[in-house]
């Protein structure tokens, strides 16, 4: 599974081939920084490590008297792990919600019902959180446990309920999707 740069850079040059000051350029158009934090330095430094690896390749451009720019494109080596760190990411819940977010805005390369089939299984998934974490929930264990410990599964419970809102969200527009298919 990619990390959570190489995931959101291989899905921008998914769309279209670009240059490393380009993907920096869009990031900041696109506010990532607000959610998840990547600097310029480790899209640079991830961009590398990717073409090591073979998921993407570089072709050197020159454009008039400008120095030499590499543009970078996805391979099919590149496209099969995108897609399989989107799947993964989709069926899988931790409290580091990134991932998902990473994965939710580039879960169009997927196939329509692919999408449907993948949410539900992550509402399935966050519906059986939210039950594990309910048994804790009780009365008698409010009374006995810290305050913080009482607090921070009130968040764990509002973090599960938030994505299981998202998930739904996600899958309504798979359905309208499917309908205008």
């Amino acid at each position: 599974m990619l990390s959570k740069p190489a995931t959101l850079l291989l899905g921008i040059i998914y769309e279209k081939p670009l240059n490393a000051y380009e993907i920096t350029k869009l990031l900041a158009y696109m506010n990532i920084k607000w959610w998840f934090n990547i600097s310029d330095s480790t899209v640079y430094t991830t961009l590398k490590n990717l073409e090591k690896k073979g998921f993407i390749a570089g072709a050197v451009e020159r454009v008039g008297n400008m120095p030499d720019r590499t543009i970078y494109s996805l391979t099919g080596k590149g496209e099969d792990e995108l897609k399989e760190t989107i799947r993964e990411s989709i069926v899988q819940f931790n409290y580091d919600t990134n991932i998902f977010t990473i994965a939710a805005f580039l879960i169009d390369i997927l196939e329509t019902e692919e999408k449907k089939i993948l949410l539900e299984k992550r509402l399935n998934i966050l519906q059986s959180y939210l039950t594990g974490i309910s048994k804790q929930d009780s009365e008698v264990w409010e009374q006995e446990a810290p305050p913080f410990h009482v607090a921070n599964l009130m968040r764990m419970i509002d973090i599960v309920n938030a994505e299981i809102s998202g998930t739904k969200r996600l899958l309504s527009v798979c359905e309208e999707k499917k309908d205008e298919e």
